[in-house]
């Protein structure tokens, strides 16, 4: 438990420092999330070893809601030290004004979206709004109901607006999946809403969009327009992190359709998974994917990874999402891949 609380803790540290203290920590924040990640990834042994069982692991849950609140109180220190005038005693200067903002971004998209992630699974209704807020406050409230009333339900299927499809580039599926998640989570939870007799007031939208409008009129307030350009910013780069994830964690695979139209149960061969340490630790186990997906309700530090039955990464998942960036680079590297796990056995 301790690499789950110091990978993510000290990225969080380090962005509170730049934007309190300025010096080298907005650029020190921006190299953790970058070249120092992929270089610990490497010099670490690549197999990580499974949990025992499924463990009860009483630090895990703590470490979620630290991070919540932290991604809650930076985002409000980094709009403002953002958008403070440069004449200001203490303002940052331009190149720790962007370093600041591409690290929080990534530290938000890479860090704070697998805390909700797994937030937005607990069982517990404070947690799960806790998850819904840190989505909410990046602008993408919607992901919480997509993600679990769409997403679970629907991967690997063309029904899924965040599985991409083999040789869809990045730049097409973000197009398709960004418009395409809000649709489908609107209406599974507006059938839910019906289902259960509920009054419109209490659609999860309502949060969700009030709650964007309210963070946008809180950046109005701290900053003035540079304020919210900044915080509108951050979120879209922090999205973009978000599709990165999906993109790179379920590119090509697909459910088969069962005789009766339903598709076939989801399996470890339906996600793509990478061993790494490091970036596994950063990312509270995202890149375990597979076995999320096949026990959802599993706490991250218990993740399993089996190489036989399931697909595997070349190169940590932070890496692979930057490859998905030159979309034929990305086809090169990843459709041979592809091939192996999609292909009936005995075939080629």
């Amino acid at each position: 438990m301790l690499m789950f609380y110091g990978a993510t803790l000290a990225p969080l540290a380090m962005i509170a420092l730049g934007a309190t203290t300025g010096g080298p920590w907005p650029a020190l924040a921006l190299g953790y999330m970058t070249v120092p990640s992929f270089a610990l990834d490497r010099l670490s042994a690549r197999r990580a070893e499974d949990a025992g069982g499924d463990g009860e692991f009483p630090a895990a849950i703590p470490l979620l809601p630290i991070i919540g609140l932290a991604h809650l109180l930076l985002l409000a220190l980094v709009v403002r030290a953002i958008a403070m005038p440069a004449e200001t005693l203490g303002a940052l200067g331009p190149w720790q004004r962007a370093f600041l903002g591409l690290a929080t971004a990534l530290v938000f998209g890479q860090i704070s979206h697998p805390a909700a992630h797994e937030l937005i699974h607990k069982p517990a209704r404070l947690l799960r709004l806790m998850g819904r807020l840190i989505y909410t406050s990046l602008l993408v409230g919607h992901h919480a109901s997509a993600h679990l009333r769409v997403h679970h339900v629907l991967v690997a299927s063309d029904g899924d607006p965040n599985s991409a499809r083999r040789g869809e580039g990045f730049y097409r599926f973000a197009l398709r999946a960004g418009p395409g998640s809000f649709k489908a989570g609107l209406a599974a939870d507006t059938a839910m809403l019906r289902r259960a007799g509920r009054p419109v007031w209490r659609h999860p939208y309502v949060l969700y969009c009030v709650g964007g409008v309210a963070c946008m009129g809180a950046a109005l307030a701290l900053g003035g327009v540079p304020g919210l350009a900044a915080y509108v910013a951050i979120c879209l780069y922090a999205q973009m992190q978000i599709l990165m994830s999906d993109y790179v964690q379920h590119y090509g695979l697909r459910r088969q359709t069962l005789p009766g139209g339903r598709l076939e149960p989801v399996g470890p061969q339906h996600s793509w998974n990478t061993p790494h340490r490091f970036s596994s630790a950063m990312t509270l186990n995202a890149p375990r994917h597979s076995d999320h997906h096949v026990n959802p309700a599993r706490v991250y530090p218990a993740l399993r990874l089996r190489r036989a039955d399931m697909p595997v990464l070349p190169y940590p998942l932070p890496a692979m999402a930057a490859l998905s960036l030159v979309p034929p680079l990305w086809r090169r590297v990843m459709d041979r891949r592809l091939d192996r796990w999609t292909s009936p056995p005995g075939a080629g």
